[in-house]
């Protein structure tokens, strides 16, 4: 590397660390906050208690009572905790594919909410738009997919039984890890967007997407951001949102158009492969969110023109 590369290759380091430790330390406090939240309804059995409120509803989707509970905890909680309740369901390839889709539009509510709010997002739009889009989903499924679910078992919600000692530290040391890797995370993306950036790679990213930005309505600038929410998610995408805002590379109208399509398309790698392992079929829980991911951005379009010629 010669010196003129050495010195960029510092000097974006350098622009980067004071606003990625600010993103770091709010996104530690909410993940922190949110999880112990969490953590408290389900040792105090919450969850499981609105989940028998709602549970007869599911049966317009196809799925069993106890399906509302792996719905509810991955509202609340993230991914990971609808599929724990997921898996003990005996749910055939149909049902799976229907909850999964669900949980995939609408998991972390809180966490992201707060997150796209920061952004510049209304946080009522994102949670009616999310909530909405995982119920509306779950109906089409359960109308347009092939035959009907099988026998289901419909598990009864499990009560948390561990000592309130043993969960605070189960919690405690799952937490660590888990703003351990954002922050890993969160450093590194930014680290190299600067890079991208500098180094005039964005721009080339930016031209081989364009025509599918266009397809989505979304402008050809927020290229690399929809890259990132793809791969890893709102919470770490974020962090290079606000990086990019922060900076004046994306307008108003730019930040609240992408936001309409990864609210509930996001995460692509890491959620929809689990999602699949679990018995989804991936094609059909990708292509879904897709398809509503561009029409709540082109709806989006359509009420700022109409805004803006009023």
């Amino acid at each position: 590397m010669d010196k003129e590369a050495a010195e960029r290759f510092k000097q974006s380091l350098k622009d980067m660390i004071p606003g990625t430790v600010r993103t770091c330390v709010w996104m530690v406090k909410i993940t922190v906050g949110v999880s112990f939240a969490m953590m408290l309804l389900k040792y105090f059995n919450i969850l499981p208690w609105i989940s028998e409120i709602i549970s007869p509803v599911f049966k317009y989707f196809g799925l069993p009572g106890s399906a509302a509970l792996a719905y509810l905890s991955g509202y609340f909680v993230n991914c990971y905790s609808a599929i724990a309740v997921i898996t003990s369901l005996g749910l055939d390839w149909r049902a799976t594919t229907i909850i999964a889709t669900m949980v995939l539009c609408s998991h972390s509510m809180v966490l992201e909410t707060a997150v796209q709010k920061k952004t510049g997002a209304s946080g009522t739009r994102m949670v009616v738009v999310r909530t909405l889009s995982a119920l509306v989903l779950g109906l089409l499924l359960n109308w347009f997919l092939p035959g009907t679910s099988a026998q289901m078992v419909d598990a009864a919600a499990q009560k948390w039984t561990l000592p309130l000692g043993t969960t605070l530290w189960q919690w405690a040391v799952s937490t660590l890890k888990l703003v351990a890797l954002m922050v890993t995370v969160i450093f590194s993306l930014n680290f190299l967007q600067r890079l991208l950036t500098e180094y005039g790679i964005m721009d080339k990213i930016a031209k081989v997407f364009t025509p599918l930005m266009k397809v989505f309505g979304l402008p050809s600038n927020t290229t690399f951001l929809w890259l990132v929410a793809n791969v890893v998610g709102l919470g770490y995408g974020a962090a290079v949102m606000l990086d990019e805002i922060g900076r004046g590379r994306l307008s108003d109208r730019d930040v609240k158009l992408l936001d309409s399509h990864i609210c509930v398309n996001h995460s692509n790698v890491e959620d929809l492969t689990l999602m699949t392992a679990i018995g989804g079929v991936w094609w059909i829980m990708l292509s879904v969110r897709l398809l509503a991911a561009a029409a709540l951005v082109w709806e989006h379009r359509l009420e700022m023109h109409l805004s803006s010629a009023s």
